[in-house]
């Protein structure tokens, strides 16, 4: 009885942290992409997404993303950026930057980032290795809470993407992506991402998919929509 007993504890314990962090909720993504050409070797990234803890509500992430293109050749892009990240934290992944404790205010954090991108192609696989590393200046806005902080933290990311052409419109694409902490523990998270893509022109294009978020404590499952459009700008930027 008494073993029951703990057993059933246990299993209401769990559930209730379950809900508590929202590991429970199937979140959305939301996000759009581009790549700007505007000489033959440089180009500008542009980005947004919206991340919500269920779909399409409950907010949970703001991040906006620039960066400028140095395209090495066909198969190798190197990248310097920036990027602003506004954090709800009401579940507790927010807090997973290590704040001491649960933050309720919200987290904005503005991000420097230096890139490499490298292609290859296997058979009809199309491969793509993503380097990345950040600089992370993370505040808790409010600074008249007690767990208000200003912190810099450093982060190192490596991204493997495999894109599987099914026709010339439908592909679908996966991707494994681990962040490593270069201070205290050293692992951050690990995303594991499976879409199904459409080509609905040469420079624009569509997936929808299933992102599997795991961080060292919680796991969060997310659906994913994401556009991305891909305009040469080059003809507006040597007009004189």
């Amino acid at each position: 009885m008494r073993r029951l007993l703990v057993v059933v504890l246990g299993i209401v314990v769990n559930s209730a942290l379950g809900q508590e962090i929202g590991e429970d909720k199937l979140g959305s993504w939301h996000m759009y992409f581009g790549t700007n050409q505007i000489a033959e070797k440089w180009s500008i990234h542009t980005e947004a997404q919206l991340r919500y803890f269920e779909q399409a509500k409950n907010f949970n992430q703001l991040l906006l993303r620039t960066g400028l293109n140095y395209h090495i050749d066909d198969n190798a892009i190197a990248t310097v950026g920036y990027a602003y990240i506004k954090t709800d934290p009401t579940y507790f992944e927010a807090a997973l930057i290590d704040l001491d404790e649960p933050a309720s205010d919200n987290i904005s954090e503005n991000r420097i980032f230096e890139q490499f991108i490298l292609k290859n192609k296997v058979w009809e696989l199309l491969f793509e290795h993503r380097y990345r590393l950040e600089q992370r200046f993370i505040t808790l806005e409010n600074e008249n809470s007690p767990f208000f902080d200003e912190r810099v933290e450093h982060r190192a990311r490596y991204r493997l993407q495999m894109t599987v052409p099914l026709t010339d419109i439908f592909f679908l694409n996966f991707y494994d992506e681990i962040f490593i902490n270069l201070q205290n523990e050293a692992f951050d998270q690990n995303r594991l991402y499976a879409a199904v893509g459409l080509n609905v022109t040469h420079n624009l294009s569509v997936q929808a998919g299933y992102l599997k978020n795991h961080f060292r404590t919680v796991n969060y499952d997310r659906l994913q929509v994401a556009v991305f459009y891909n305009p040469d700008l080059r003809g507006l930027f040597n007009k004189k």
